[in-house]
């Protein structure tokens, strides 16, 4: 059965920095990423990472969050720096067999930043 599990979650001030983790099981997957939803709207793609580590973000993303995996553990991380109050959401992990096949969730981890 396919379990992902995120962590790291939390409340930071405007400038910080969090470290988001996802624990994956069930198998291996291609590719994995990070969506996020704020209250009121639609959830947008964060980035995402290939089994080769070939790695994409979304533009108001790029420079500041940084993906990476380990795939001997099955995990994928978001290192989120220079963090701004309009990044408060409800931060998902995703997995998927291909491409932009994200068909695995997790349940979501929250970041709250303060102004």
């Amino acid at each position: 059965q396919v379990q992902l599990v995120e962590s790291g979650g939390g409340l930071v001030q405007a400038g910080g920095s969090l470290r988001l983790s996802c624990a994956a099981s069930g198998r291996t997957f291609a590719t994995m990423g990070w969506f996020r939803q704020a209250p009121g709207k639609e959830r947008e793609f964060v980035a995402s990472i290939t089994y080769s580590s070939r790695t994409y973000y979304a533009a108001s993303m790029k420079g500041r969050f940084t993906i990476s995996r380990d795939n001997a553990k099955n995990t994928v991380a978001l290192q989120m720096d220079t963090l701004k109050p309009d990044d408060t959401a409800l931060y998902y992990c995703a997995a998927g067999p291909s491409g932009s096949d994200f068909r695995y969730w997790g349940q979501g981890t929250q970041v709250t930043v303060s102004s």
